[in-house]
């Protein structure tokens, strides 16, 4: 029995040993597709109790992979619930790596519900046959009445890029501050504090074309007078987002209902960019030429790490990518590059196709566009024929200059 039972087990360890090389790990089994959930706007913000609230949640692929049919669901629990359960899922669809949906559910606030800080669980699957993935957020029911006369004032806004471009991601920073130049302010008799609390602040867009990425701000705490605070949101512009001014509305949640205000933000998107025009001829003189461009920024703000680069087929460009770095608002920059043709690919003295790419960035985007309809001419010029007749005429000249001296030197 001893001998028979040392080769079984050496045999069973061999099979454990081979299987853990050769099985597959979980992660490397389900599919890389990875969904992001966010609540991009509770309407109305707090929500308001004995009334209805609308959610917009945004779900984004993150993964490498493409989620074949996405499920999102909300999980309501007291005090918000939902007409229908059936209402509850609702199907996205096909989503690509870097792509993202927008679903909007209608719930309703109970009506005995107490003011603070609810959660709510959203769940997601990339398909029917995987499993759910959930996430808790938290609502804020109701607004508190303070007591406090300090003021909320927008002292500024700064969009970063300071013009959006179609497909553009950026932030919207604003400066808010409290108008309030004493600890205190009497009122009827009465003496009040001149903090000023933030209770909720919330952007969200009028149009359609812009996006707001990311949750409210909630509880921010007070501010003393004269301080200030600065909050940022993240905004995306769409593809198909329409040039001009877009205005979103900043929600502010203060003191008591009497301090609530809405600030206007109008934020701008325009699409114009980099322009690439030929300043002299493009023309090759036996297949060399020092070709220069004009470089021009139309874009309304600072566009970075500009850069040209050139491309013709047989040609060699020196340098072969000219960079410039930062360009202001209209600014002008004229570049050369030396074009060799290769002599093994010319083709006798057909013009030869020439496009430009312009690359740069408007804030953290990186963009590029195409000047593909130049052509450059082929001149072919034989310097040493004409050096030979030249030198041909000289010694002709010179020559006759002698006869005509021997001539006078023997008639005199």
């Amino acid at each position: 029995m001893r001998r028979l039972k040392t080769p079984i087990t050496f045999a069973v360890i061999f099979l454990l040993l081979v299987s853990s090389i050769f099985a597959v790990p979980a992660s490397a089994a389900t599919a890389s597709a990875s969904l992001k959930v966010t609540i991009v706007e509770t309407n109305p913000y707090p929500a308001k109790i004995g009334e209805y609230l609308d959610l917009s949640i945004q779900i984004e692929n993150i993964g490498r992979d493409r989620a074949e049919n996405v499920d999102i669901e909300i999980v309501p629990e007291y005090p918000f619930s939902i007409d229908s359960q059936a209402n509850a899922v609702q199907n996205v669809g096909a989503l690509a790596p870097g792509k993202f949906a927008s679903k909007e559910f209608h719930l309703f606030v109970d009506k005995n519900a107490k003011k603070g800080v609810r959660s709510i669980d959203i769940r997601t699957r990339i398909d029917q046959k995987s499993p759910w993935s959930e996430k808790s957020f938290d609502i804020r029911i109701g607004t508190e009445t303070f007591d406090s006369k300090g003021t909320l004032e927008l002292k500024n806004v700064v969009s970063n890029p300071q013009a959006f471009m179609p497909g553009d991601r950026g932030t919207i920073t604003v400066n808010l501050s409290n108008t309030a130049t004493a600890p205190t302010v009497s009122i009827d008799g009465k003496d009040y504090d001149t903090n000023a609390r933030i209770q909720a602040a919330a952007l969200r867009p009028l149009s359609d074309g812009i996006i707001i990425l990311g949750a409210p701000y909630g509880e921010m705490g007070l501010l003393g007078p004269g301080d200030s605070i600065k909050l940022t949101f993240n905004v995306m512009i769409t593809e198909d987002a329409t040039e001009g001014t877009h205005n979103l509305e900043l929600a502010i949640e203060g003191n008591s209902f009497d301090y609530n205000s809405r600030k206007n933000i109008p934020i701008e998107v325009d699409s114009s960019n980099v322009k690439v025009i030929p300043s002299k001829p493009l023309t090759l003189i036996n297949g060399e030429a020092a070709l220069e461009f004009d470089v021009a920024n139309t874009h309304p703000n600072v566009l970075n790490s500009v850069s040209i680069k050139p491309e013709a087929e047989g040609v060699k460009f020196y340098p072969a990518e000219y960079f410039i770095g930062p360009m202001d608002p209209d600014e002008l920059f004229t570049i050369k590059f030396d074009a060799v043709a290769d002599l093994d690919k010319k083709e006798g003295s057909e013009p030869i196709n020439l496009s430009l790419s312009a690359s740069y960035s408007n804030g953290i985007n990186k963009h590029e566009n195409q000047v593909s309809d130049l052509q450059i001419r082929q001149v072919e010029e034989n310097n040493r024929s004409s050096s030979s007749l030249i030198i041909a005429g000289v010694l002709l000249a010179a020559l006759a200059a002698i006869g005509i001296l021997i001539y006078r030197k023997k008639r005199r």
